[in-house]
């Protein structure tokens, strides 16, 4: 995995595929993070809990619940992971230890105002 701060923030990316060509390296990085596949269901009870008061809730969401089991479960990725590909030369790839897939690394990442 490779560690890339962004203003004092930590994101990991996994190395997903390494390709060396003899001359040059090139990392292909994933997000490393954890997405958690929600419901439909799960999506419209919750927005209908955080709107009716409780006697309400009471009343509908037994039936809502009912109405709900009988339709498919459509899974949602709430998260789009951010990838991103490093190109370097072969030597600078090397000298970094050589990393390979699943091995973390540490990139500072951060706006320069150089004028």
């Amino acid at each position: 995995m490779i560690v890339i701060k962004i203003l004092h923030d930590i994101t990991e990316y996994k190395i997903q595929q390494i390709t060396d060509n003899g001359k040059t390296v090139q990392l292909s990085l994933l997000e490393n993070v954890n997405t958690e596949s929600i419901s439909q269901k799960q999506l419209v009870m919750e927005s209908l809990q955080k709107k009716l008061d409780s006697e309400v809730q009471k009343q509908i969401l037994p039936i809502l619940d009912a109405i709900m089991k009988i339709q498919p479960t459509i899974k949602i990725k709430s998260y789009q992971q951010i990838s991103i590909t490093i190109l370097m030369p072969k030597i600078r790839y090397m000298k970094m230890g050589s990393p390979k897939v699943g091995e973390k690394l540490e990139i500072n990442m951060q706006k320069l105002d150089y004028m």
